[in-house]
């Protein structure tokens, strides 16, 4: 039995990092900085609930942020879960805008248990996402040779890629109200950054700038959760996860022409942030839940190109309630979940020293 789903888990990791080799889901100029946009890991469930996580316990669904949940599936059961998402951007300044569509495989998941008190979980996801092509045009540089001369310019900018990663993890349940999980994952993966000014002047150098950074390293997630049971109608969850930062044990890139400046490699100068999580779920007669997530990504204190402090930290609060009128019924309508949520988080891309506004996002279905 454990061949079979052994040979489940290889053959859809594998199918995975075939889609993602390929596809991209952004179109942010945005992601020029940092590693691009990064992804929460949220499954549909948990985004529908404003990506509300940490504390949630839940023997149907997989909960990749928290590898404490793991615990919680049923001796009997075997659980697949993958995503599918879409994008739709629109992008507009005073000389006009345009609209780019395009879609990805989200995540891929998998879950069983391993005894009465162990469970497994396996699967792979996006860890950023970097896609961006636009360029902007000006006449104000001067070149002094032979004399003072005002040119037109045009800069260029355009990148792909992003990282993935492939996970599997253990959780197991201690004296009926603790569980621990621990996450491995391998990152992976390939940045690519363009970007480069000319001009049709004759006195104008044009400049070219390529950079490539290839993601190569392990990582660990730790997990608990505290659970209980009030009264028989009222469970309570808390959760906290820690994922200490880590090196990127890639390599980096950065070809220049058009300048005088030799090409540089450089490696181990890149670092994944120190994360911070804690979460609180209540749920009232299996009918009605309620969570709140708070977690902190510590880029500041996290290496980039061989700096600290040029990216900013990223928190985030995640609140999201679910509602299903009878567990038990017999009726369809009777089991279907409506779920609303809401979250607010920092930005921790980093443009001119300034950090971007505040994301708000609203979802439900």
């Amino acid at each position: 039995m454990y061949k079979n789903k052994l040979f489940a888990i290889v053959l859809s990791i594998l199918l995975f990092t075939q889609f993602t080799q390929s596809q991209n889901n952004t179109n942010s100029p945005y992601t020029r900085f940092g590693f691009g946009d990064i992804s929460d890991t949220n499954n549909g469930e948990q985004r529908a609930m404003g990506g509300v996580s940490i504390g949630s316990r839940i023997n149907t669904s997989i909960n990749t942020v928290n590898p404490a949940s793991y615990s919680a599936v049923d001796s009997m059961t075997f659980m697949f879960d993958f995503g599918v998402a879409g994008l739709l951007s629109h992008f507009s300044d005073s000389r006009g805008g345009v609209t780019k569509g395009n879609g990805n495989i989200e995540y891929l998941s998998l879950q069983f248990p391993l005894t009465k008190w162990l469970g497994f979980s396996a699967g792979a996801s996006p860890y950023s996402f970097v896609g961006y092509d636009f360029y902007n045009k000006g006449t104000n540089i001067t070149i002094n040779q032979p004399q003072n001369d005002t040119v037109s310019y045009t800069k260029t900018f355009n990148g792909s890629g992003g990282f993935s990663q492939v996970y599997m993890g253990l959780s197991a349940n201690l004296f009926n109200h603790i569980s621990l999980g621990v996450n491995g994952y391998y990152m992976f993966g390939t940045i690519n950054n363009y970007r480069d000014v000319s001009s049709s002047s004759s006195s104008f150098t044009s400049t070219t700038e390529y950079n490539t950074l290839k993601a190569n390293n392990f990582r660990y997630r730790l997990g608990a959760q505290i659970y209980n049971t009030f009264a028989k109608k009222h469970d309570v969850t808390l959760g906290v996860i820690y994922e200490p930062k880590a090196k990127l044990n890639g390599n980096f890139k950065k070809t220049l022409s058009g300048i005088l400046v030799e090409p540089t490699d450089s490696s181990n100068v890149f670092e994944t942030p120190g994360i911070f999580g804690l979460g609180l779920y209540y749920t009232f007669d299996k009918k009605l839940s309620i969570g709140v997530d708070y977690s902190l990504q510590q880029w500041k204190e996290a290496y980039f190109s061989g700096k600290r402090d040029s990216l900013g930290n990223r928190s985030k609060l995640s609140i999201g309630v679910d509602y299903m009128p009878d567990a038990k019924g017999r009726k369809y309508s009777d089991r279907i979940h409506y779920r609303a949520g809401f979250n607010v988080s920092d930005s921790y891309f980093n443009v001119n020293g300034q950090n971007l506004p505040k994301n708000y996002t609203k979802h439900k279905i």
